[in-house]
């Protein structure tokens, strides 16, 4: 099947289960997100949440544990507390693990068979914003389908009548050393043979969760490290750092001399690298190295990538040249492992650098994806710049528009005529994906094409369509 028609047949007009859109109140593709102290984002909202998911989690007899996490957001402390609140309220205990990446929460959820992780964190966007993301005892993100069995509760008016009677409220207790317990588990993900002595590497913490495990984890295993980023204030979290200023990163290779740069975004969920040179390598590129290596070593399941319609056809075309397929999801992370968990898949991610090694962690884990690549580094004894030439890049363009509507595309003619246009002159040679943001009131429109300039006049023409007709 051409690329053209794939993306088209499948995922141009509904890239995430817009049935599911229409009813939700709250939960957005990556749980709910918002400015703090602005709805939903509100100590009201998230201590009925909280107690909607102890509610939900209840057991007779005994009180469900549920783990608190979150990054280094100022809010974080006010919403750590209103979540508390709700959770002790509906008489479940809290464990309380402080500022540490996302991932670590869900291997902390795992290990200590809680029956929930919550971690507190709006990922890559600003100080301002917040979010919550909902973790099960196994590690992995809330299906959909509970996390609307979670608003309904919250909105049925239950909760009230459903406390705890007083000799059953719950307790919150901290966690020890939850940061040394994650450190430990992502070393034992380098293989014992082999350590990272003699490299120099530069880690972009973005003031954010990963500002102490980070480092520590790479200085462990033997490598010098040069750690920036790492004083969090609560309003410097991802300011002008980490994986959405991959620039920093690479400007400080360059200085130092390094052999590599991984930088991390706030939740350090995603990772972002450049090579010796300061190269920026991006999601798509380190997919392309690590899946081409796993292919040559039949480590990878079933031969097959999983990644989202945003990735670019570059991959696609290497790792079908390596001998392997990808298969295609809509936009998030928790799609992507849904997929590899229903086909039997163990590596997938994004564009953006969410990347998942499911023989490893149940999520994207930006630490265990820079070790990953380090690990081929390693064992080939070879530059990043060099292992990095697995893919060519594809011409693409992302164009992002605010919308004040998200209209379904089969009630815009006029948009839906000009994109069909636009696909049939790429042909055989690109493909059009239209999508409407999950967390933001925007629409994204990406165009591939052999001609840069053209696709991005393309792009912008269908970005200005929309936001005419989604006033």
């Amino acid at each position: 099947m051409s690329p053209r028609r794939f993306a088209r047949q499948r995922f141009l007009y509904e890239p995430r289960d817009e049935g599911n859109a229409v009813t939700r109140k709250l939960f957005g593709t990556d749980g709910i997100r918002g400015v703090a102290n602005v709805e939903p984002m509100t100590i009201e909202t998230v201590t009925r949440l909280g107690a909607a998911v102890a509610m939900h989690f209840r057991r007779e007899g005994r009180h469900p544990r549920i783990v608190i996490g979150k990054d280094t957001r100022l809010s974080g402390y006010m919403f750590e507390t209103a979540l508390a609140a709700g959770i002790v309220s509906m008489g479940a205990d809290v464990w309380v693990t402080g500022p540490l990446p996302t991932p670590a929460s869900a291997f902390i959820t795992s290990s200590m068979r809680a029956e929930a992780g919550v971690v507190i964190s709006a990922s890559h966007n600003p100080y301002r914003d917040n979010g919550i993301k909902l973790f099960a005892r196994d590690g992995f993100k809330l299906p959909d389908s509970v996390e609307l069995e979670i608003e309904a509760l919250m909105d049925s008016g239950k909760l009230p009548g459903s406390r705890a009677a007083p000799e059953n409220i719950g307790y919150t207790r901290r966690i020890q050393n939850a940061r040394g317990r994650y450190i430990v588990f992502c070393k034992a993900t380098l293989p014992r043979n082999l350590t990272l002595d003699g490299l120099k590497i530069v880690v972009d913490c973005a003031n954010g969760a990963a500002y102490k495990v980070a480092p520590a984890v790479f200085e462990e295993l033997g490598a010098e490290v040069v750690a920036i980023n790492t004083s969090p204030n609560g309003k410097n979290i991802n300011d002008q750092s980490g994986a959405l200023h991959p620039e920093v990163m690479s400007k400080r290779v360059r200085e130092e001399g390094a052999s590599i740069g991984i930088a991390l975004d706030g939740d350090a969920d995603r990772v972002v690298m450049c090579d010796e040179h300061g190269e920026v390598i991006d999601g798509d590129a380190i997919m392309a190295l690590c899946a081409t290596r796993m292919l040559a070593t039949g480590t990878l399941a079933k031969n097959t990538l999983v990644t989202t319609v945003m990735s670019n056809l570059g991959l696609e075309r290497a790792v079908r040249d390596a001998g392997g397929k990808v298969v295609r999801t809509s936009v998030g992370d928790r799609y992507v492992v849904a997929e590899m968990r229903r086909g039997g898949y163990n590596f997938g991610g994004e564009q953006s650098g969410h990347l998942v090694f499911l023989d490893h962690m149940t999520t994207g884990d930006g630490i265990i994806a820079a070790l990953r690549v380090l690990e081929f580094m390693v064992r080939e004894e070879r530059p990043l710049s060099e292992l990095a030439n697995c893919m060519q890049r594809a011409p693409q363009v992302l164009v992002n528009v605010d919308v004040a509507r998200k209209r379904p595309l089969s009630d815009l003619p006029e948009v839906e005529k000009m994109i069909a246009s636009i696909e049939a002159e790429l042909g055989e040679e690109g493909r059009v994906l239209v999508r409407y943001s999950g967390t933001e009131s925007k629409a994204r429109v990406m165009i591939e094409g052999p001609d840069e300039d053209a696709i991005r006049a393309q792009a912008e023409e269908v970005a200005a369509a929309l936001a005419q007709n989604c006033l």
